[in-house]
């Protein structure tokens, strides 16, 4: 697909009636992902679509999808639905039917979404006639297919959004049910930010010679997303993080903790604090999450504090600023992190703190994106940018002596240690402790004490 310029909506192969839609909508030009995924998905063709996070890939894999059902207005069988988008997270779940049903307000197309934390009685009631799209995560559905509710038997247009998310999530034994489910002859369309090899084999699993449509190396950042990292302790983290944001107090602000329990926290102390926050995370129920998500995109607060289960679901073009006051641990979640700003072409900044124990994170993550995050404050010690070293020490990224230089009050402080004698730590000699103990020093077999020859076995 390499090679086509497409600049306008209208030379996609839309109808009419959704060209309207899209006028109404406000949208003016595709973008890469869309100009290129668009024609290929009206064609019938199996797709691969690799593109940053925020580049449009709902309106890639929506528009044609629902061209196609539109060309055949077939009435869906009861408890079926004709198209079946997967998503990893409640939120990106109601985010993409929110924006499918604004193309399609000027048809009949029916489009539901069954996510987990609301009724399952109720979802079973709304699929009970059959829908044109579902759009569910994969949890749900198996529930909803063990109790008989939804049949996978009619169901021709397959897409996985954000395939990557879904495997680090543990998908694939629900992804491989689902699967089984489904007719072999459908049209499969996959969606990824990052590619890891499992996708590499998912695609080989599900879709049958895909175009494969890559608009931007896999894990890179959106360009317009100025980078940066302060080097600071653990415990300093959220003095340095109540300080930024009360300088940018009117700007939306998305913090990012690794955590359920450490993002509640910090939201709290930020709230007792006088900013105006909320968080999102696994503990709380669907309606807290969307309450959080509503107000934020509304700006009634200007703080969200969530952890990575969220952050392929936040849609806002209006953030801009991400923080990361803790380290993903697994480096393709910065990637999607930052990529809840700069969204629709604006542009945005990402904050990093990075604790000692973090380093290695840190690294992995320029590595995946092939850059050097600028060091906006703090130093770490033989971690400098263009002399990051390996070693030992927690995070496995200390220089030799844990980074401290040569010549140094630590020389001293060991001579010092060398020169004190420790205390017994075997058995205490019988008789007067200080007169055996002497005699008995020149009889041993060793030159060292027993305590020292045995200290690893008891470290172990």
């Amino acid at each position: 697909m390499k090679g086509i310029v497409l600049t306008e909506f209208a030379a996609l192969g839309l109808s009419e009636r959704i060209l309207h839609s899209l006028e109404a909508s406000g949208f003016k030009q595709p973008t890469p992902i869309q100009a290129a995924a668009i024609p290929a998905v009206l064609e019938g063709h199996d797709l691969m679509g690799l593109a940053q996070t925020g580049t449009g890939k709902t309106a890639a894999f929506g528009l044609p999808l629902i061209e196609k059902l539109l060309a055949n207005p077939q009435h869906p069988f009861p408890k079926s639905t004709r198209a079946l988008i997967l998503a990893p997270t409640r939120e990106l779940a109601n985010q993409i039917t929110a924006s499918l049903k604004s193309f399609v307000k000027r048809s009949r197309l029916q489009i539901a979404t069954v996510v987990g934390g609301q009724s399952i009685n109720n979802q079973i009631r709304d699929l009970h006639a059959g829908k044109d799209i579902l759009v569910a995560t994969p949890g749900r559905l198996i529930d909803l297919m063990e109790r008989k509710a939804i049949i996978l038997a009619q169901t021709h247009f397959l897409v996985l959004d954000e395939a990557d998310q879904m495997l680090d999530l543990g998908f694939i034994h629900s992804l491989k049910q689902i699967a089984k489910a489904l007719p072999k002859e459908r049209q499969t369309l996959l969606f990824s930010a990052t590619m890891p090899s499992e996708i590499e084999g998912l695609a080989r699993t599900y879709l049958t010679d895909p175009v494969r449509v890559e608009v931007t190396p896999p894990g890179k950042a959106a360009d317009k997303i100025e980078q940066s990292v302060h080097f600071v302790s653990q415990r300093a983290k959220v003095d340095l993080l109540k300080q930024h944001l009360g300088e940018r107090k009117e700007d939306l602000s998305l913090v990012f903790a690794r955590t359920k329990h450490g993002a509640e926290k910090l939201m709290k102390h930020l709230v007792a604090n006088g900013f105006s926050a909320a968080s999102i995370h696994g503990n709380k129920s669907q309606g807290q999450r969307d309450r959080a998500i509503r107000e934020f995109k509304s700006g009634d607060i200007r703080i969200l504090v969530a952890t990575d289960v969220a952050a392929r679901g936040i849609d806002i073009p209006g953030v801009s600023h991400v923080y990361n006051f803790d380290l993903p641990q697994v480096p393709e979640s910065y990637v999607h992190r930052i990529g809840r700003t700069a969204r629709a072409g604006a542009e945005g900044r990402a904050v990093t703190y990075c604790a000692e124990d973090e380093t290695k994170m840190l690294r992995d993550i320029e590595k995946l994106t092939g850059i050097s995050i600028a060091v906006a404050g703090g130093e770490h010690p033989g971690f400098s940018a263009g002399t990051r070293k390996d070693g030992g020490g927690r995070g496995g990224n200390r220089g030799s002596g844990g980074g401290r230089p040569q010549g140094q009050p630590g020389e001293a402080r060991k001579s010092d240690n060398q020169n004190r004698k420790r205390p017994h730590r075997g058995k205490r000699p019988q008789g007067q402790p200080g007169e055996k103990a002497a005699a008995g020093a020149g009889e041993r077999p060793s030159s060292r004490p027993k305590w020292r020859r045995n200290r690893k076995s008891r470290a172990a």
